[in-house]
């Protein structure tokens, strides 16, 4: 294994020029307001990959050898995260690279969508959370991680997809009949295609890991019980891939716990199985 590749992939499999895929690490979280420690996430995320079967069982693939390039981590924001964000992610873009971020709390999702909606057109967001983030401002800050979704629903189609936690206010910036409630999912899968039927062509997917029940995803900032569950959170995701273009995807708030480690495995995981089916159905 090589600890400087994700997953621990042959170097060459993890060059820039040959990748098709590149990975952000972005270790931010200071607009956390409970549990610190999304900045070592990417960190978490890279180590449990370590110990990750390459072959795809589901998909009987080796998504790897299309490449996947781990890119610098970026640590240093000099007050303008978004910013950052945005000019690195739309750097891999232009390269015509299929850009992946891991995250650090949700708010680094604001650049990068500023930058995959200038280079795609009629594009539509998928979130993936626990909670709705939707406030204009939070803690006197409108890039607080609770703002991550509020400029995207101002700018394109936003389909939320988990949600059980929220503040008031932030009902009147939901989009009508864009949000699916835990409650009222949990238990069927009849929602899926209405759903999928609400988001354009082209897609980009923002998945907290606290849309997951704590019982399988613990390591996270501000878990909130009764949760999706793993398989049907994948029978979802691949149905999403199969029928729209997925141009890009984040995967955030993990908050790592050195005597909780399954959360960690559980974010390589799910980011391998993701890459899975984009290759495998939607390229």
């Amino acid at each position: 294994m090589n600890p400087k590749t994700f997953a621990g992939i042959p170097q060459q499999y993890a060059r820039l020029e040959t990748s098709k895929i590149v990975i952000i690490p972005i270790h931010y979280d200071d607009t956390v307001t409970w549990q610190k420690g999304a900045q070592y996430g990417p960190n978490a995320f890279i180590n449990a990959s370590q110990y990750l079967e390459l072959y795809d069982i589901e998909t009987n693939s080796e998504v790897y050898k299309r490449g996947i390039f781990l890119a610098p981590s970026i640590k240093k924001f000099n007050n303008s995260p978004n910013k950052i964000i945005y000019n690195i992610t739309k750097k891999y873009l232009l390269k015509k690279k299929f850009v992946t971020l891991i995250g650090g709390e949700h708010s680094i999702s604001i650049g990068s969508i500023r930058a995959f909606g200038e280079l795609f057109e009629n594009l539509s967001i998928l979130h993936m959370d626990a909670h709705a983030d939707l406030r204009p401002i939070y803690n006197n800050n409108p890039y607080n991680h609770a703002c991550s979704m509020y400029e995207a629903s101002k700018k394109y189609t936003l389909v939320q997809i988990g949600i059980r936690s929220m503040d008031i206010e932030e009902t009147q910036y939901v989009q009508k009949g864009n949000i699916f409630y835990t409650h009222e999912i949990y238990n069927n899968n009849k929602w899926m295609e209405l759903a999928i039927n609400k988001l354009s062509n082209n897609i980009f997917i923002s998945i907290d890991i606290d849309v997951f029940d704590p019982g399988i995803a613990p390591s996270t900032g501000t878990p909130e019980p009764g949760g999706m569950s793993w398989y049907n959170t994948l029978f979802f995701l691949k149905q999403v891939f199969t029928k729209k273009q997925v141009v890009g995807f984040d995967i955030v708030e993990l908050s790592p716990n050195k005597n909780e480690c399954s959360t960690d495995f559980l974010v390589a995981k799910l980011f391998y199985k993701l890459l899975s089916y984009k290759f495998e159905f939607n390229i």
